[in-house]
This record gives C-alpha cells, sequence and structure tokens, in this order.
C-alpha cells in the first residue's frame, strides 16, 4: 500500500465489502493503482478500508468485473466538510453579512477624546478635527495618518505646545500641552538695560529707569543704556563693609527700547541658469482596495496627460475589531508638475540675490526690525554663478536686561 499524505484535504471514504476472502478486493484495486489503508477484517466475509475520494470510480468500476458488494460507511475530508458547510447556504449568509457588519462597524470612528488642556482649547481642537474629516461616524479610511493630523494641528493652532494623536480601535485619543506664557516680569529683579551688539543710537522709548545715552550715541555690545539706579545721576554712594563702592539711589526694574542703527554684511550665491519643480495644482484621485500585496483599482480609472507626475499615497487598513486586516483602501493621489527652466542675467541675478540676503536677515532679526539695502560690497561671476557680499543696514531694538547685583 501507497504512504497516504494530506487526506484530510484530497477527502477520502471507508467502505465495506462482504464476500468470499473480502481482502482479495482490496489487493485487486492496489495492483490496479488505488490507494488503500487502514484495511481490516471485521468478519470471514466482511472487510472494511480506506481510499481517496477520487479513486471512487475506479472501485466502482472493479466491483462490477467480481462477486462482492461494496457499501459506503463514512466520508471524511475538506471536500465532504465544505459540501456540507455549502449546503446551508441561509447560515453562511448569515455569518457573511455579521462579519462584513462588524467589520464595517469597526472601521468607524466611535469617538473622539480630547485631554489635558483647557475648555477653550479642546474646542478649537473639537473644531478643526471637523475639518479634517475626524467626527463620529467619520470612515477610518478616509483620514490621514495621526503623524499628519498631529502635524496639521500644531501649525493651526499656535496656542498647542504639543498634541499627541493615539488611534486605539474606534477611539482617537487626543492629548496636547499648551503653551505657557510666563510673566517674567514678576519673577525680575532690579535691572540694567545694556546693549546686545554695538550701533548708533536713533530713538528711545524709556519706561522705567534712567537713561545713560542720548540718541547719535554710539554703543558698543554690553555698553549701559539705561540704569536701574534711581538716584542723582547715580552719585548717590556710600561705601559697604568691605570698602567697595555702593550706590544707595532707588533700584528698579529698568524698561525701555533703544532703538539703534545697526549693519551686516551677507554672503550670497545665486545661479544664473536653474531648474524647479512646480506643480500646477491640477490633480486627480485613484483608489484602491489592496489584499495583501495586490491592489485592485475600484475608481479613478482616466489617466490625466500629464507629461510630469508627482504621486502621494495615503493607505488605512481595514480593522476588525483592533486586529489590522489584510485588506486596505489606498488614495493615490497624481499631481501634476512642471519643470520650470529660469536664466537669468546678472542684473536680475543680483536683484535676486538681495532679495533672499534681506528675507534671510530679517527671519534672523524679527519683524519688528526695519532692513534696508545699502551696497555691493563685491560682486563677481563663477561657473554660472553671481556669488555676492552685501552691505545691509538696520533699525531695531538692542537693549537687554542685565540683573543688578550687590556690588552694582
Amino acid at each position: 500500500m501507497k504512504q497516504t499524505q494530506g487526506v484530510f484535504f484530497s477527502g477520502y471514504v471507508t467502505i465495506q465489502v462482504i464476500g468470499h476472502h473480502p481482502e482479495l478486493f482490496f489487493d485487486l484495486c492496489a495492483k490496479k493503482g488505488v490507494t488503500v489503508w487502514n484495511v481490516k477484517k471485521r468478519e470471514n466475509t466482511v472487510c472494511t478500508g480506506n481510499i481517496f475520494l477520487k479513486d471512487i470510480s475506479l472501485v466502482k468500476s472493479l466491483r462490477r468485473r467480481t462477486i462482492y458488494k461494496i457499501t459506503f460507511l463514512h466520508k471524511k475530508g475538506a471536500p465532504f466538510l465544505s459540501r456540507r458547510i455549502l449546503s446551508k447556504k441561509p447560515l453562511l449568509i448569515s455569518l457573511f453579512l455579521s462579519i462584513l457588519f462588524v467589520t464595517f462597524l469597526s472601521n468607524i470612528v466611535w469617538d473622539v477624546q480630547v485631554k489635558g488642556v483647557h475648555p477653550e482649547i479642546e474646542k478649537r481642537i473639537t473644531k478643526q478635527l471637523n475639518e479634517y474629516g475626524i467626527y463620529p461616524g467619520a470612515m477610518k479610511f478616509k483620514l490621514e495618518s495621526p503623524g499628519e493630523i498631529q502635524k496639521k494641528l500644531l501649525d493651526d493652532i499656535p496656542e498647542l505646545l504639543w498634541v499627541g494623536v493615539n488611534e486605539k480601535g474606534t477611539t482617537f485619543h487626543l492629548e496636547g500641552v499648551e503653551k505657557t506664557v510666563v510673566d517674567e516680569r514678576e519673577e525680575h529683579g532690579p535691572n540694567h538695560l545694556i546693549a546686545k551688539k554695538e550701533g548708533v543710537i536713533v530713538d528711545m522709548f524709556v519706561a522705567k529707569g534712567q537713561p545713560i545715552v542720548k540718541v547719535n550715541d554710539f554703543v558698543e555690545k554690553g555698553d549701559l543704556l539705561v540704569s536701574g539706579v534711581l538716584g542723582k545721576k547715580n552719585e548717590e554712594t556710600s561705601k559697604d563693609e568691605e570698602g567697595k563702592k555702593v550706590n544707595r539711589g532707588e533700584l528698579v526694574e529698568a524698561e525701555g527700547e533703544i532703538i539703534a542703527k545697526t549693519w551686516y554684511e551677507s554672503e550670497v550665491t545665486i545661479p544664473l541658469k536653474a531648474n524647479y519643480d512646480i506643480l500646477t495644482g491640477d490633480s486627480i484621485n485613484k483608489y484602491f482596495l489592496t489584499f495583501g500585496k495586490f491592489n485592485l483599482q475600484i475608481w479613478g480609472f482616466k489617466n490625466p496627460e500629464y507629461n510630469q507626475v508627482q504621486m502621494e499615497l495615503n493607505e488605512r487598513k481595514f480593522q476588525f475589531f483592533q486586529w489590522d486586516l489584510p485588506i486596505g483602501f489606498v488614495t493615490q493621489k497624481v499631481q501634476e508638475k512642471e519643470l520650470r527652466r529660469v536664466e537669468r542675467t546678472q542684473e536680475e541675478a543680483v536683484e535676486a540675490g538681495i532679495k533672499q540676503a534681506k528675507n534671510n536677515l530679517q527671519n534672523k532679526l524679527g519683524h519688528e526690525a526695519e532692513i534696508s539695502f545699502e551696497k555691493v560690497l563685491h560682486e563677481r561671476i563663477e561657473n554660472g554663478k553671481v556669488k555676492l557680499i552685501l552691505y545691509f543696514t538696520a533699525r531695531e531694538n538692542i537693549a537687554i536686561t542685565q540683573p543688578i547685583s550687590q556690588g552694582d
């Protein structure tokens, strides 16, 4: 007899042979290529054994050539099991619809929880989430990833220092930390105002303290601008126990703005020829169902006539309760992209370089500073690029605080 493997998946039957020396019939089957096993002699004229489902027709043909009587006792294996299951269509349909319904419910947002922030900020977060399409009843596979949602919230709500977005099953959990505005003035004691950089004073606004400098004075970094010691020109001094001079005037927290004219040198390089990829704004969406590594397109079959494209993929896995299924929904955004070739003259490159350097300096100094361009200190063309050294002047507040110690 041949070895049998995978008999459950192939299916097999147990037959009973009745006749004189019934074991001879199984011997005949084996000679004709029929795999038989578990042959047992029950009585002198009764013998049982197993054969594969596929060999039934051959066994019936062999029986017709003999005087033996065959009875099929048991049918086992996957083919028979599947037939029994398929015969119960109402049960199968109910089971399929139940699984489909549970899967559908598992892919709906049922709750959005926001914690750790003030109620007013919580309302703003909830409003922004609604604009993103995140609300109870929304389909999860249409939403962006938690990382993208977190980035959007931080951009749209400046009062948030940090926000965590966590998707747990059918609930979105958000926990935020607000930016704390500390009134530093309450923590400060008496202080002077000193210069943080050199410049020429062009304007002064002193709210508290005694001015030491005046308009048109040149000051260097660290020079005293406004004193936090009020007295008769800071001359009311005496000696302490160690013999050091100590000003005995009234100590205050100096406040004000000292606007000075400052100057900067900036180096910048601008190519005469450059290529830029830009998005035109035209785009289409394609939608796919994914089954493992296989993608099935379900919408957006039209192919756009774009020469160059940029693609963005957003994939969301379907869930069954808290488990991710090997089935997902993919949105593919196809955006039109154009290559722009820019050729500048030397004058245009210089103008672009001045604008770029001024913007960089403005970002460095802040929006309150007023920057004006003075002149080009050096200009040369090298390897198809214009290299510039530029001179700028600015009007900015150069005052910073310096605490007053007992030795001042």
